[in-house]
């Protein structure tokens, strides 16, 4: 996907459309997480979709849930959803960071090169 080291590194403007993929790939991912938890919180604490929305949106970045949970069904959502959680935030900075950090590092490729020569020993008898 990305160039490898012994090319030169992309233009400007392919970098920043490469970064917009990236970057719109992780907001629609980050989207549908959201509404998985919103529907998850409607459906097992029977909340109105304001209240679900802010308990999935804090979940999805960490915070934690705004309220305390009163059913079974929605306390086993939420570990679940929390423990989702984690995994994709943590996934979703990868993937909008990703070609960040792959032109840094870029910079640090240098080409290939043979070996020095082994030095070569002298003996003294």
């Amino acid at each position: 996907m990305y160039e490898s080291y012994s090319k030169p590194l992309l233009p400007r403007p392919v970098f920043l459309r490469r970064l917009a993929r990236h970057a719109a790939a992780a907001f629609g991912t980050l989207l549908v997480c959201l509404a998985i938890g919103m529907a998850g919180y409607h459906h097992f604490e029977h909340l109105p979709w304001v209240d679900s929305f802010a308990n999935a949106s804090m979940i999805l970045s960490g915070m934690g849930p705004l309220g305390d949970l009163k059913t079974t069904g929605g306390k086993l959502f939420a570990g679940c959803y929390a423990l989702f959680s984690g995994v994709v935030f943590l996934t979703l900075i990868a993937v909008f960071l990703a070609p960040i950090i792959h032109r840094f590092l870029h910079a640090f490729h240098l080409p290939e090169e043979a070996p020095p020569p082994a030095p070569k020993s002298k003996s003294k008898s």
